[in-house]
């Protein structure tokens, strides 16, 4: 055990020099300033870290802040009433802790750049009042042994801070934050420390760093569906990419453009829970496959997550029980409304609350099975319908009495039963996330149509491949429309940040 001599409890507080906050007139000279204040604190803390075990003494608390961003407004602006984010919603005073700028700079860039342009003034750049946990210091893919705290003879949280739930919590986003008396109103749909919480998470459940994420997401629940995923991403980069810079896979295994295979990355012994695979581009604009597995639990949780990265939008694709008498197997779905029997979300979206379908988002999938099925107008009602999905917690829904499930099914007018779609589009709209589903049909529960070993193979050797490219095109075609296009502002609430 290493030998601390005890802090004592008036023991002095050391931090790295104050910072002097700033002025700010142009965002990419902002982005700079706070990616100077981070990296300060994180080596900071670090340094002490290393000097506590190397040394076996801690005579202060150590401790460093994040960031922050703040723009202090006296005046209602005028701004384009197209906006949906860039400005605050009235005067006062506005702040956003900020981590990792780095990883964050062209998101910081604009977002800083809009707030400077719509109201007419700086922003100011400085050190805020949140500490930065130990935890969140260390780089990606730095390894702390957890034995390592056992070993200072007393609990890490009296030398270094940890982290507060009280800052990690989704008040802002879920629209009930009410700042206490002096404190700003939020600049940012998260702070500092509920980003690096989910920062962290990402690379736990995905085995890969969140830089490799991409601003649009593809979600499945069959391992089919990534197969193919990465059959098409590894034969683009043997052709050069077609506008693709890198495939990166679970481990950081990438594959550069115009390479036959990974060259660099470990693959990890097993994969994780929910694996993601990255068809990169350079503007950020590629495409991120996960494999949510089954069931909304899942689905809430990598969703809670990818959120802080701001994505433009994300899509579920996945199979669904067919709930009409007129479907065939293979038919697709596209989703215009939703019957949310999931419950992972009751508690920070009331089930009251209507999960609006978005028009750039249905025309880009309606889109997509145009160019990829060759049908068009009426010819495209033979193979798919738009309609109501409903999802639910039960997988074994079927073995219940059918006559109260079927009577509900019936009334909301769904024509589909899935497992995860509602969940990811209620967190869609809970997080101004863009959202969409196109699903496929692959059982008919209701008309005696299940799924057997040998159909199942021959359906999905069948249908994967075209559903898959329909769901990678109609994120193509949103790549193509400005972001103020793709954010609509049926997400936004009264009060919204100005950050989007």
């Amino acid at each position: 055990m290493i030998n601390l001599d005890p802090t004592p409890d008036d023991a002095p507080v050391e931090t790295p020099p104050p910072a002097r906050p700033q002025a700010f007139a142009d965002p990419e000279a902002a982005v700079a300033e706070l990616v100077r204040l981070y990296r300060r604190s994180v080596s900071f803390l670090s340094q002490r870290f290393d000097q506590v075990l190397s040394g076996g003494r801690a005579p202060a608390r150590y401790r460093a802040f994040y960031p922050e961003v703040s723009l202090t407004t006296r005046t209602h602006s005028r701004v384009d009433s197209r906006l949906a984010f860039g400005h605050v919603p009235r005067p006062g005073h506005y702040a956003a802790t900020i981590t990792r700028p780095e990883l964050f700079e062209r998101y910081l860039v604009e977002q800083i750049g809009l707030l400077i342009r719509n109201h007419s003034q700086a922003v100011t750049i400085g050190d805020s009042a949140t500490p930065i946990p130990l935890h969140f210091a260390f780089p990606d893919g730095a390894h702390v042994d957890g034995s390592l705290a056992a070993k200072f003879g007393r609990p890490l949280r009296d030398i270094f801070d940890v982290p507060d739930l009280e800052a990690t919590d989704d008040r802002i986003v879920n629209g009930n934050f009410e700042p206490r008396p002096g404190e700003a109103m939020p600049l940012a749909p998260f702070t500092a420390q509920r980003v690096d919480y989910s920062l962290h998470r990402l690379s736990h459940y995905t085995a890969t760093r969140p830089d490799h994420f991409q601003n649009f997401v593809l979600f499945t629940n069959y391992q089919f569906y990534v197969d193919e995923f990465c059959m098409l991403a590894r034969q683009m980069m043997r052709d050069g990419g077609k506008g693709y810079s890198a495939f990166v896979e679970p481990g950081n295994l990438v594959t550069p453009a115009g390479a036959g295979e990974a060259e660099a990355g470990v693959a990890p012994p097993r994969l994780p829970q929910m694996p993601a695979y990255h068809l990169k581009r350079d503007d950020g604009h590629g495409i991120t496959m996960v494999n949510i597995g089954v069931g909304p639990s899942n689905a809430k949780t990598i969703t809670d997550h990818i959120a802080v990265l701001r994505p433009h939008a994300w899509l579920m694709l996945g199979h669904c029980a067919g709930l009409r008498n007129s479907q065939e197997l293979g038919d697709y779905v596209l989703a215009h409304a939703y019957v949310r029997e999931d419950h992972v979300l009751d508690a920070d979206l009331p089930l009251w609350v209507p999960i609006p379908a978005l028009a750039e988002v249905q025309v880009a999938l309606e889109r997509a099975v145009e160019e990829v099925t060759g049908l068009e107008g009426y010819e495209l009602k033979k193979i798919m319908r738009t309609g109501t999905v409903a999802t639910i917690d039960n997988r074994n829904w079927e073995l219940r009495d059918q006559r109260e499930p079927v009577e509900r099914l019936s009334q909301s007018r769904a024509i589909a039963l899935d497992m995860e779609s509602a969940t990811i589009a209620a967190n869609g709209f809970r997080f101004r996330v863009p959202y969409g589903t196109l699903l496929c049909v692959s059982d008919k529960p209701l008309h005696g149509e299940l799924k057997l070993p040998g159909m199942a193979t021959e359906f999905y050797n069948r249908q994967v491949a075209q559903h898959l490219r329909i769901g990678m095109r109609a994120l193509e075609l949103m790549s193509e429309l400005p972001s103020e296009r793709v954010h609509s502002r049926k997400l936004r609430s009264f009060f919204e940040t100005a950050f989007q």
